[in-house]
């Protein structure tokens, strides 16, 4: 049952409950015209429109689920499917083709074992198909005339669609909540999947890290997974790196934008200026290997610094800083522009200068929206991979010096979980450790951030 016509069904649906709830709702009106309905028929017709969609979408949802497994049993029982293996992966893959053929997905069977399916499979579809349709009118019909049968004068139908778009609204929000507790769920579990290999101490402060996809589960890890030098390279890169090119340039473009450019100026600058946040990351990851990192490798080169990489932590950080500037600006610009203009009039008017008012009023007043713009940026350059991949490489070294290689927590969690790698090894799992921690540190620093921000609401209040 294809979900593209489930949903135009319950859409149909939908729109004949409305027709009709607010057809009987205006026969109301003109019944009785001293008299006026608790609600107006556009409620009704909402009312009945939601009472015939909400519960057809969620049968299409509950048997597009269950339709597979259903299918997939019948097809077993079935008297083509007594030659299958018992289980394993040929079994698998057998009822994989077939089926992949019934629905069109597959022109034709690789395996001729497995052309004695089709038929099978067409038919269960087929039969579970008209099943669902009309078990889905059913219930739209029964809704129908239930939600068409309770509408009168007196029948509170704004209250009730208001409660339901309500509840609609209380669900939307609790899907990041879920979402993120779910994410936090499967990293806990798997970080103690990980932490039975290696010892937690060995992972947090251990200096070395030469993972080994191929060695067996059962050796001692410790001495590999030593994560020190991705954190230091997370650090580096995105948080002192890029943020010592982006925080400068983004407040001094955003106090330049709203204090002194000119508005047609203003117009033609701050639309270009967040086309950078548009740009894909891999034509930064382009621009950082093919032009930044040689040019700082050959200028290195050109003052007696020998050593300096053609892959180094300072072009992948350029690069990413000049990538988050629109984080940073644009942020600050709304934060200033929304300061009052009194507290800026004031100022003006007791003797400072411009510069000063922008230093001792508007800055200090902006700042929460600063900040968060800040950490904003600073959660960006943490959580990017293309640039380090292809500017800083994947080397994890543990090193001061901007000109060597390095590598993030990121572009690691990518390699560890890229390939063949069984999900039982730790060199796998060890993903979803830097995982957990990258996740520690990004709340810790939205903590802080919140911190600061309501300090300074507090004082400018």
């Amino acid at each position: 049952m294809s979900p593209a016509l489930l949903l135009f069904v319950a859409l149909g649906l939908g729109l004949v409950g409305w027709l009709a709830g607010r057809a009987k709702a205006s026969a109301f009106q003109r019944a009785d015209t001293s008299k006026r309905p608790v609600a107006r028929p556009n409620y009704h017709g909402w009312y009945v429109a939601l009472w015939v969609g909400v519960p057809l979408l969620a049968f299409a949802v509950l048997w597009m689920a269950l339709m597979p497994m259903l299918v997939m049993q019948s097809v077993l029982a079935s008297d083509a499917a007594a030659s299958l293996p018992e289980f394993g992966f040929m079994r698998d893959t057998l009822l994989s083709e077939a089926r992949s053929v019934a629905t069109g997905a597959a022109p034709a069977v690789f395996d001729a074992a497995a052309r004695p399916l089709i038929e099978p499979f067409r038919d269960a579809i087929q039969r579970y198909t008209v099943i669902g349709m009309v078990l889905a009118m059913s219930i739209a019909v029964i809704c129908a005339l239930w939600s068409y049968s309770r509408l009168n004068p007196t029948f509170t139908a704004r209250t009730r669609v208001e409660r339901a778009v309500m509840a609609a609204l209380v669900i939307a929000s609790l899907v990041a909540i879920l979402t993120t507790f779910g994410i936090l769920v499967s990293l806990i579990f798997e970080t103690i999947r990980f932490f039975g290999f290696v010892s937690p101490i060995d992972f947090l402060f251990g200096t070395s890290w030469n993972p080994d996809p191929m060695s067996s589960p059962d050796a001692d890890q410790g001495d590999r997974y030593g994560a020190i030098p991705l954190f230091w390279g997370t650090i580096y890169i995105g948080a002192i790196i890029a943020m010592i090119v982006a925080i400068p340039l983004g407040l001094m473009s955003a106090i330049y934008l709203t204090q002194y450019a000119d508005p047609r100026v203003r117009a033609w600058l701050k639309p270009a200026l967040e086309v950078l946040a548009g740009v894909p990351t891999v034509v930064y990851g382009y621009f950082a290997a093919l032009t930044v990192a040689p040019f700082i490798r050959d200028v290195a080169r050109s003052v007696g610094i020998e050593n300096a990489s053609s892959e180094s932590a300072l072009a992948a950080g350029l690069v990413m800083g000049v990538m988050i500037i629109p984080f940073v600006s644009s942020m600050a610009d709304d934060s200033i522009a929304a300061v009052p203009g009194s507290m800026r009039d004031g100022s003006l008017a007791m003797g400072a200068t411009q510069s000063e008012t922008i230093k001792r009023v508007l800055i200090p007043a902006a700042l929460p929206g600063i900040v968060a713009g800040i950490m904003l940026a600073i959660s960006r350059a943490i959580g990017e991979t293309m640039i380090v991949v292809m500017a800083a490489s994947t080397a994890a070294n543990l090193s001061g010096n901007p000109l060597e290689s390095m590598t993030t927590v990121t572009v690691q969690i990518v390699a560890m979980l890229t390939g063949e790698g069984s999900f039982d090894h730790p060199a796998t799992l060890s993903a979803f450790a830097l995982g957990f921690v990258l996740f520690l540190v990004t709340l810790v620093l939205n903590f802080i951030a919140l911190r600061v921000v309501k300090r300074f609401r507090e004082a400018y209040e």
